[in-house]
């Protein structure tokens, strides 16, 4: 049996009404010029998914929020299709319909702007796992298990 390391990574979703903030990505080495979760990054050693998640939304869009008002949406289980280690991942996929404070760029070098979009009308230049998430939540099943790249 091929043993392999799994990369954790938590993603959050702010919502209002029927629309979620995303981030254009820049600077990062992954994804520029693509439309992705307003805050995600990963798991660090000591963390749950759920701290990770309110700390990225802390550090990258300076809203406070409790564990509480997170709503899992899906797990998702992903690779790029080779035996890359760093590619084989497992993320956890939030949503928040309540924070405190006004999200803001706080990360500008990786962040170029910060929109809201409508969950039926999703920019065509995003991570295509992350569709398949916000796909998830648009459905409205309740938290769900996915796999992608397999």
């Amino acid at each position: 049996m091929t043993r392999f390391f799994v990369v954790p990574s938590s993603y959050v979703y702010l919502r209002r009404g029927g629309a979620v903030l995303l981030q254009l990505r820049q600077n990062t080495g992954y994804m520029d010029g693509c439309w992705a979760a307003g805050a995600a990054g990963h798991v660090e050693l000591g963390e749950t998914a759920v701290d990770a998640a309110i700390r990225e939304v802390r550090e990258e869009l300076g809203v406070a929020l409790a564990a509480a008002t997170l709503t899992p949406v899906t797990v998702m289980q992903r690779t790029d299709g080779t035996d890359n280690p760093i590619e084989q991942r497992v993320d956890w996929f939030f949503v928040c319909d309540e924070w405190e404070g006004e999200p803001e760029i706080l990360e500008p070098r990786k962040c170029a702007e910060l929109a809201w979009f409508d969950l039926d009308a999703l920019p065509d230049r995003m991570p295509e796992y992350e569709r398949e998430a916000l796909g998830a939540l648009r459905a409205g099943a309740g938290a769900t298990l996915l796999s992608h790249g397999f």
